[in-house]
């Protein structure tokens, strides 16, 4: 499993997200929510997870716009990518990570090693979520864009 989540202007936004063939994909609903908001940040994060990283039809036709677009107002990707901390919550053979992501030269993210947590086989996913809020609020007291 794979889930997402994005800081802007001390904001955090929770996509769905959904599995088309091999690839994950951002999707609707997408949760809104100040950075300071612990407890609704704890209830988005367990219902989003709780939802599943449900299967998605492959694409026929033209590729919608990125989704993020529309609930941060930004024009376009580049410009989201360049304004955004990003962080992917995963569960790989039983065990939790969080993973940070970092702008590459191209403008595209990637992870971040040095901003990767691999918790124990025996963390809960409570603990995961208390450790993800708790990051997202300490990058947001040193965001400027």
């Amino acid at each position: 499993m794979l889930y997402t989540c994005y800081l802007r202007k001390n904001t955090v936004y929770v996509p769905s997200v959904g599995r088309r063939g091999g690839a994950y994909v951002i999707m609707e609903p997408v949760a809104a929510i100040p950075v300071s908001n612990t407890e609704d940040l704890r209830r988005v994060f367990s219902e989003t997870i709780a939802g599943g990283n449900v299967p998605l039809p492959l694409f026929k036709g033209k590729r919608p716009p990125p989704v993020m677009l529309k609930y941060t107002g930004v024009k376009s990707w580049s410009a989201f990518v360049r304004t955004t901390l990003h962080w992917n919550i995963q569960e790989i053979k039983g065990q939790y990570q969080i993973v940070g992501h970092r702008v590459r030269p191209d403008g595209s993210w990637a992870e971040d090693l040095d901003h990767k947590i691999v918790f124990p086989m025996e963390a809960t996913l409570d603990a995961v979520i208390d450790r993800m809020i708790t990051i997202l609020q300490d990058a947001a007291r040193g965001q400027t864009t």
